[in-house]
């Protein structure tokens, strides 16, 4: 509202100041000057800032890029470590993944979640995935490593 009444009073100050200097060719251009100048700045106003919000949609994508790949580095310096940071951190996390993919309830059916496990990874990798198969001295032995943990990845993704 402010710069409505504000746009209004510069065309009337300009008008008034025109028609005193008995220039009156010139009152409809500098009227004309003052109201483009009032519309502008209302235009500015009332229409959003396209940039603005096109930096606002990069720095979200860029702050969910370096959130990922904060994500996915610890998730290979844990597969670099210790079996014990495999067995507490990433061993848990490839189990629900495998019964949320897979369908296949450990609680359900032990069974049938060992069998779908053993196809699926086959006996190497699903070592590294069953949640049973935890080492008492992890602690002292390597972790499989990002070779492993990506294997396991992409078979995930195909289920």
């Amino acid at each position: 509202m402010k710069l409505v009444v504000g746009a209004v009073a510069l065309v009337l100050a300009v008008q008034a100041l025109a028609f005193t200097q008995l220039e009156r060719e010139l009152v409809l251009t500098v009227t004309g000057a003052a109201l483009v100048v009032a519309l502008l700045a209302l235009r500015r106003r009332l229409v959003p800032d396209r940039d603005a919000e096109e930096e606002d949609l990069g720095d979200e994508a860029e702050a969910a890029l370096r959130r990922w790949r904060g994500r996915t580095e610890t998730l290979i310096s844990w597969a670099e470590s210790s079996r014990a940071d495999w067995d507490r951190r990433l061993r848990p996390m490839l189990a629900r993944q495998f019964e949320l993919a897979g369908g296949h309830r450990k609680v359900k059916d032990p069974n049938v979640y060992q069998l779908t496990g053993r196809m699926v990874f086959g006996d190497e990798l699903w070592q590294w995935v069953d949640p049973q198969n935890i080492s008492r001295t992890g602690g002292r032995e390597p972790g499989p490593g990002r070779e492993v943990l990506h294997d396991i990845l992409v078979r995930l993704a195909k289920l």
